[in-house]
């Protein structure tokens, strides 16, 4: 039996035009069944594969979604962030399932053009952005005029690009109160506010504490890297000799190196410092203690990025989708 090298000699033994055989192997409901499952017999048969690249020339499309990681309030920040390698996994899954491939960049801005020049490059067919970073501007600039584009990251009202992420706000505010709850009387929140997630964090323990009757948070903007803690932390955590004190840590990440320099310091959580961190990720499930944490759901964060996106490349509009955070409770706090 010989083998179909061309689309042409595929159509030839079908008795149908090559353009009825490329509609019929891309699955196009404009061929009946039968006419598809005959020919996608044959070309199975006779060993013939079409040539996607060249398909996809023609109908400029690349199977190939950009998943982008702007780090420009973090520049010293790595993809094995266990936020990173849990999001990207999970997007990866999502988009394979899609068939699509998945195309990564670690970006640090350099000018306000960055995003435009990968949406117009040609080389995929959207984006997804995995956090605004100092980078709202931009990203709203952009998705001004390229619409597959969707953004993990908080919600602003104002915004112009669609966004997928928690209530951060919240999520704060239900860390804060907690601890408030367990007789805490200082509160600190670990985390750098220049970015919209943490910012919302932020301003959500600042809800809890008002409400309480409670000043202002000791603020310590602690980086997402992994690194140690400064001596302005080291400080702080000294002051729990002198009453019940509670970290509200931005991301999980901050949580475990608040523990690490914890133990170092010969403190322990909760009975020396309750800390709560933010994430959800499955290491806090194997530290010691086991971390108490403001839960994400990831899984249905990535489902909705994926899902939007492939909305968006077929020109529909999505709305943004801000998921509830839930208050998962361990040892830690």
């Amino acid at each position: 039996m010989s083998r179909i090298r061309n689309i042409k000699e595929l159509a030839d033994l079908a008795g149908v035009s090559t353009g009825t055989v490329s509609r019929a192997l891309a699955g196009s409901t404009l061929i009946s069944l039968k006419t598809r499952e005959r020919i996608q017999a044959l070309a199975k048969e006779h060993g013939f594969r079409p040539n996607l690249l060249a398909r996809n020339l023609r109908i400029q499309r690349t199977n190939t979604i950009g998943v982008l990681i702007p780090l420009g309030h973090e520049t010293a920040q790595h993809l094995t962030d266990p936020f990173f390698i849990t999001m990207l996994g999970l997007l990866a899954d999502k988009l394979t399932e899609r068939g699509y491939d998945l195309l990564l960049s670690r970006v640090i801005p350099t000018d306000s053009a960055w995003l435009d020049r990968i949406a117009t490059s040609g080389r995929v067919d959207g984006l997804i952005v995995i956090g605004q970073s100092d980078q709202a501007a931009t990203i709203d600039a952009v998705a001004k005029d390229y619409r597959p584009l969707v953004v993990w990251g908080g919600y602003d009202a104002d915004q112009v690009h669609c966004s997928v992420g928690s209530d951060n706000r919240k999520g704060g505010d239900l860390a804060a109160s907690h601890l408030i709850a367990q007789g805490c009387r200082k509160i600190a929140f670990f985390g750098d506010p220049k970015t919209r997630e943490i910012e919302q964090r932020l301003q959500g323990v600042r809800d809890a504490l008002e409400r309480a009757g409670m000043g202002e948070p000791h603020v310590e903007p602690a980086h997402l890297t992994d690194d140690e803690f400064g001596p302005e932390i080291a400080g702080f955590l000294g002051q729990a000799a002198d009453g019940p004190i509670g970290i509200v840590a931005a991301s999980d990440v901050i949580a475990l190196k608040t523990l690490r320099a914890m133990a170092v310091m010969g403190l322990s959580a909760p009975n020396d410092v309750r800390v709560m961190g933010y994430d959800g990720l499955t290491i806090g499930e194997h530290t010691v203690p086991q971390l108490s944490t403001i839960c994400q759901d990831l899984v249905r964060g990535a489902e909705h990025l994926v899902d939007m996106l492939v909305r968006r490349i077929a020109g529909e509009d999505t709305q943004s989708v801000v998921m509830e955070p839930e208050l998962v409770l361990r040892a830690s706090a």
